[in-house]
């Protein structure tokens, strides 16, 4: 098990802030190594992601990526603009300019902010789905520039396909595959033009006034402002920092931004779990500073630099719980939402708490489980068939308030307006609502932990089948289902999930470290998931 650094949750100091000269040379004049898998393109779901000074972000993999980015679009027919948008970290800008500089010499029309501002997440992915709608030909599709809640240090690159959400295994193995072929030597060349002309050939295309003029139909902003619910916003530093102003602005909310700062060291923040700057407002230590001002406001939020993961703070709870402001979130929605499709179900993921299955079933609502992942979850908020899609590493999205598409990728800023949405409607915070919902479906305790695995053992677990593990029992109860795939969509669930009557574990390898993740839940408190965590372990390792 991971332990706590001492420092977490202080103020940062200037010996932990990266530098930023250093950081930027070694992304132009270091080059990776192609025989070093550490050193290759690595595009999941989350597109490549690592640091100029590990040599895994430089502007070598931004080129080859990007020309994949481009021969991927030629080969599935893609015509229409090409979205682009940047977070403030300080490998996003230079990256971003790489970026265009390939896709404006491969004929892309490139649309990047009309205000030469930072970028969210769902910014893009809204732009992609109102360009694309009633088109059959000439489609959009989209990049982010943003390593997410991630050190400064570090750099990401995401692509995000016409359906507007993450892209899918098969789209991003494309072009993984092909940008290390490129960054090889291989057949064919990384097509390039100077940064004068790229920036010329680009279109412009106001992704702020577009979101936050769309606010409204998503989330009832006129009883937040009725209300007068008091909000307190912080950015953390990222895209959404000239978002949440113009949405005070715009829709005469009582909202106060914090923090304004922009600053790619990141010094403003509070150190995380382990010591490190970490944009994750999930996370207590790095949201020690608004959690300190929890008295100053009804609703206090945060969003990582790219906005599309959520911090919920109360008065009363501090920082919720991803969980918990999921579970409340759906159950509110549910209720309030009278133009949803009856039949929507509620989408969670495999390692989600149990809390909102039982959420779901109050509601009268099917559950759809999927793998980690929030792709899994776009076809569904395409078609209205899925209402809400939420992970427990505090992303989420939902539908229109008239059950249209609003992002197919999760959006933290949605999920925090909400968070005023139902203090103003039901004169109740969400935790307040959380307490509500637990003494009726039962108090759940649920923890996550790592524990060490070498690569052959990760592997091994990631191919697991149910008939491997021997065990009948877990902490007292009879196991009633081992699951290797979703049952919301039938999809590997790259682990094991383990569930009792009022427990469960679920194991995954991690896909940057040596270790496995497990987490668990036991309705039965924090002495019976303990059990549950040792006796997972247990069964984990004799399945290895």
């Amino acid at each position: 098990m991971v332990e706590r650094n001492e420092r977490a949750g202080q103020p940062a100091t200037q010996a932990d802030l990266v530098d930023v000269p250093r950081l930027v040379t070694a992304y132009y004049a270091e080059h990776p190594d192609p025989a070093d898998p550490a050193q290759r393109v690595a595009f999941g779901t989350s597109g490549h992601r690592g640091s100029a000074l590990r040599l895994s972000f430089n502007d070598d993999h931004i080129a080859a990526a990007t020309q994949a980015i481009c021969d991927y679009r030629r080969g599935a027919g893609i015509t229409g603009p090409l979205y682009i948008g940047r977070d403030t970290h300080a490998l996003s800008e230079p990256a971003f300019v790489t970026a265009l500089e390939v896709l404006v010499a491969n004929d892309v029309a490139v649309l990047a902010d009309s205000r030469d501002g930072y970028t969210p997440t769902p910014a893009v992915s809204l732009a992609i789905l109102a360009f694309n709608e009633g088109r059959a030909a000439g489609v959009a599709d989209g990049i982010v520039v943003t390593p997410s809640h991630n050190p400064p240090e570090d750099g990401g690159f995401k692509y995000n396909p016409p359906d507007g959400g993450p892209a899918a295994a098969q789209i991003t193995a494309a072009i993984q595959d092909r940008a290390n072929e490129l960054l090889a030597g291989g057949p064919g060349e990384v097509r390039r033009t100077g940064y004068a002309r790229a920036r010329a050939a680009a279109g412009a295309h106001d992704f702020l006034g577009q979101y936050v003029s769309a606010l409204s139909s998503v989330v009832d902003l006129d009883a937040v402002r009725s209300a007068g619910i008091r909000i307190g916003a912080d950015p953390l530093g990222g895209a959404s920092v000239a978002y949440w102003g113009e949405i005070a602005d715009r829709f005469g909310l009582d909202l106060t931004v914090v923090n304004q700062e922009v600053d790619p060291t990141f010094r403003f923040m509070t150190l995380d779990w382990d010591g490190r700057i970490r944009m994750d407002c999930s996370s207590p230590y790095a949201m020690a500073s608004l959690i300190a001002r929890r008295g100053d406001f009804a609703i206090a939020t945060g969003n990582d630099t790219d906005a599309d993961r959520h911090g919920i703070v109360t008065p009363g709870a501090g920082l919720l719980n991803p969980n918990h402001y999921l579970a409340v979130a759906i159950h509110y929605l549910y209720r309030h939402r009278a133009d949803w499709p009856a039949d929507a179900a509620v989408g969670k993921t495999m390692v989600s708490s149990s809390i909102i299955d039982r959420v779901a079933e109050a509601a009268g609502r099917r559950l759809m489980e999927v793998p980690v992942g929030f792709k899994w979850f776009v076809p569904g908020l395409l078609a209205g068939t899925v209402a809400f899609g939420g992970e427990e590493s505090a992303g989420a999205s939902f539908l229109r308030r008239d059950g249209r598409a609003w992002t197919t990728d999760k959006d933290g800023i949605i999920l925090a307006l909400l968070a005023s949405e139902i203090t103003a409607v039901t004169d109740r915070t969400p935790s307040e609502h959380y307490d509500q919902l637990t003494a009726r479906l039962g108090h759940p305790a649920y923890a996550r932990i790592d524990a060490p695995a070498t690569r052959e053992q990760k592997a091994a677990l990631a191919r697991l089948s149910p008939d491997q593990v021997g065990a009948t029992e877990l902490a007292g109860e009879k196991i009633l289902s081992l699951l290797t795939t979703a049952p919301g969509n039938g999809e590997p669930l790259g682990g094991l999930k383990v569930i009792t009557e009022s427990a469960w574990f679920a194991a995954r390898p991690s896909g940057t470290e040596d270790v496995y993740k497990l987490y668990a839940e036991s309705f039965q408190g924090p002495d019976h998931l303990a059990r549950v965590q040792a006796e997972a372990q247990e069964i984990v390792q004799t399945v290895l």
